[in-house]
């Protein structure tokens, strides 16, 4: 029987001293002594009260590996050793799975005589309080609550499946559609150059004017017969209520608020133009006193914006409220304007008219002169 010598170097003799000493031990002592847990942490270098954590053991286990390993390289390797270590921690491992099971086994031991001697303590009403701290009152009316406590969980965790389930199905359905359109526009075949030309044709026809003259111009679109992307009752509900004349709640109050607007700036406008151009302070006066009606009505217009504002479906398409000084300055520079063109036309007539009676004048001379050389002849 032949056995592997190896000669270790003066700076591991520190390491292998101790464990040839132990695998001398070891070898003399035989089989029966290899297996005991004094002699599997000497040779593993850990300390003899077997108080060893499973990393302390696994790091000298792994430091004994690349010492000792037939496949690591280092002049200290040897089979022989190495199966050594390895049965030695095989057996510390075992050793430590023994305790760790033996110390759940007393901890649920503990366990179960404390419960036992908190259950043998306990109050007789110590099982009503098994409701997870819920209700109050009586036990009866504890337990109720409690049932309906459970009754709502069952009902949110329903509902929340189905919102899951939802979602699930939604995502699918959206992949389905970009799949289905990918396919679509891949079929439709149009090259740039082809859109190009059309648009620039487009172009060329619209300055040309040949759209002008177009049999539809100025009406209203045909209604269509079908609509695949709405439901056949709304659409069929829709039609209805178009061929009835019926709008929207929104565009009814935002066309009610402007023909308000409208009127009230007619009235105040033509308050203005009985007045003479520069007020007197009796007209001052009154004016102040419109002033203040219109400031009343244009409140109660105000109120009638924040309701459109609540109706309409886009925040784009909300109105801002009127101002009194605003409304009151577009009035007057209005008034300002329709003066300044009666003036214009005033002094367009008079100049006609001026005119017309130099050229009456003319003729008159002319004529006369003409009478008196016909007498004269």
């Amino acid at each position: 029987m032949s056995c592997s010598v190896f000669l270790p170097k003066r700076r591991d003799l520190h390491k292998v001293l101790p464990l040839l000493w132990n695998t001398v031990g070891l070898l003399s002592s035989g089989p029966q002594r290899s297996r005991s847990l004094p002699e599997s942490y000497r040779l593993l270098q850990l300390p003899d009260d077997c108080d060893s954590s499973h990393a302390q053991v696994k790091e000298a286990y792994l430091r004994m590996a690349k010492l000792y390993h037939p496949d690591c390289g280092a002049p200290t390797a040897d089979a022989a050793l190495f199966s050594l270590v390895e049965e030695a921690y095989r057996v510390v491992l075992a050793h430590l799975a023994r305790q760790q099971s033996a110390q759940q086994h007393s901890q649920a031991a503990m366990d179960e005589e404390e419960e036992e001697k908190m259950k043998s303590h306990a109050p007789q009403h110590r099982h009503y309080l098994s409701f997870e701290g819920v209700g109050s009152g009586t036990p009866s009316q504890r337990e109720r609550q409690y049932r309906q406590l459970r009754v709502d969980r069952a009902n949110d965790q329903v509902l929340e499946y189905r919102y899951k389930q939802m979602e699930k199905a939604s995502a699918e359905e959206g992949s389905v559609i970009s799949r289905d359109t990918r396919v679509r526009s891949k079929q439709i075949k149009i090259t740039q150059a082809v859109e190009r030309l059309v648009e620039d044709l487009i172009q060329e026809s619209m300055a040309r004017g040949d759209f002008r003259n177009l049999s539809g111009t100025g009406k209203p679109l045909s209604k269509f017969d079908h609509n695949p992307y709405a439901d056949p009752m709304t659409h069929n509900l829709n039609r209805i209520l178009i061929d009835n004349g019926y709008q929207p709640e929104w565009i009814v109050a935002q066309k009610e608020i402007r023909e308000t607007i409208q009127k009230m700036r007619e009235r105040l406008r033509e308050v203005r133009a009985r007045q003479s151009g520069t007020m007197t302070h009796s007209e001052q006066l009154r004016w102040k006193e419109h002033c203040a009606v219109f400031a009343q009505e244009l409140l109660k217009l105000n109120k009638q914006v924040d309701d459109f504002n609540l109706i309409v479906p886009l925040m784009s398409w909300q109105m801002v409220h009127f101002d009194l000084n605003r409304e009151v300055e577009k009035v007057l520079r209005a008034d300002q304007e329709c003066r300044k063109e009666k003036e214009r036309e005033r002094e367009k007539t008079q100049e006609q008219e001026r005119e017309k009676a130099s050229t009456f004048q003319r003729n008159n001379r002319r004529g006369l002169i003409l009478w008196v050389q016909s007498l004269l002849k």
